[in-house]
Order: C-alpha cells, then structure tokens, then sequence
C-alpha cells in the first residue's frame, strides 16, 4: 500500500500537464498589461499635443476680441506721475516714465458659455481637447505692460489662455492587469488623473 501511494505521488509530482496553461495565463496577462499600457500612454501623448494646439488657437482667437472678463480697462488713466507730467501729451509710451500710466492688477476668470466670445472659441478647441473637458477648465487672463501701453490709448494687455484642472481618464483596466501580472499596489493604475496645465499668451490686438 505505502509503495503503491509514493508510486502515485512520485507521478503526481511530475506531472506537468496543465503547466503550460498556467505560464501562458500568467504571460498573456504581462503581454495585455503592456500593450494597453502603450494604448493609453500614446492616447495620453496624443492628447497633451493636441490640447498645446488648443491652447495656441485659443489665444490667438481671444486677442482680437473683447475681454471676456469682467473689470478689465478700456483705456490707459494716467497714473501720479502722468498727472504730474503735464509735458508728456497722450500717447506717450507708459513705459516712458514709471507710474505715468495706471498699472492694472491682472484679471483672471473662467471660460463659460454664456460669453459670446468664449462659446466661439469653444466651438473651434473642443474637438482638439480631451472628451471631459469643459468650458470652465479653460482659465483667461488679461496682465499688464507698460511697452504695449501707450497714455490715453486702448488699454493693449497681455492674454493669457490657460488649460487647467482637467482629469484624464484612462480606458484601459491597467490596475486590474497589473494585479492578475502579480503587481502589488496596481490599485492607482490606471485610474484618472489630473492632466498637465498648459498655457500660451500673446499681447492683444485691436483689428480696428
């Protein structure tokens, strides 16, 4: 009996059927990993050139528009020294002298698409920009220099279109296939994140 019993589990132990399945289940799972891996990071590189475009279009869209923003001048009021410099006319250069021109705070709000200007913009970067995107993930700004400034004349400021506080959402099970490849804390694979924020400015224009 007791030869009979470690003659079978002498076989038992070299049985190797079913082992070739088990390795191609375990390598399947390595070689799914890293090709979704390659999917989604490519989709995810893909994407931040696309939304640098965006960003770029955008600007160039906001410079010849009015300001979207609210309290943002109109005209450059000359400042302590400007009303003290009697012998600088109107259209002098801000940067002539310091303080002859006001110096505006930077104004900053969100896209929404109740302004004219932004849903125009809108309409031309959405198909540019990642599927959860939103109007209000795109930020406008509007920043003061004296050398695009001149006394009494258009206020001429500096925009600012920036891409912020968007999440990026993978497609592919990453931290499911990490688990099943033997990976430990897969959980944060492939779960969303916040994209990169991008940003491109050029000084406004005014086509009249």
């Amino acid at each position: 009996m007791m030869a009979h019993l470690a003659s079978r589990t002498h076989r038992f132990a070299g049985d190797e059927d079913g082992a070739t399945l088990v390795e191609f289940a375990i390598v399947l799972a390595i070689f799914m990993f890293i090709f979704f891996g390659l999917i989604d990071f490519a989709r995810l590189g893909f994407s931040n050139v696309l939304a640098e475009k965006a960003t770029e279009k955008a600007v160039r869209m906001a410079v010849v528009r009015p300001a979207i923003c609210d309290d943002v001048p109109v005209v450059n009021q000359r400042g302590l020294v400007g009303v003290l410099s009697l012998d600088l006319p109107n259209g002098t250069p801000c940067s002539a002298r310091q303080g002859l021109c006001v110096s505006p705070s930077v104004t900053t709000c969100t896209g929404t698409l109740d302004n004219p200007t932004v849903a125009t913009i809108w309409g031309q970067v959405q198909p540019l920009l990642p599927v959860n995107t939103r109007p209000e993930n795109l930020a406008f700004s509007y920043s003061y220099d004296a050398n695009l400034n001149r006394v009494g004349a258009a206020y001429t400021p500096i925009v600012t279109v920036a891409l912020a506080d968007l999440q990026f959402d993978f497609i592919s099970p990453l931290g499911a296939l990490a688990r099943l490849s033997g990976a430990q804390n897969a959980d944060e694979l492939g779960a969303s994140f916040l994209f990169p924020s991008m940003s491109a400015s050029l000084p406004a224009e005014d086509l009249r």
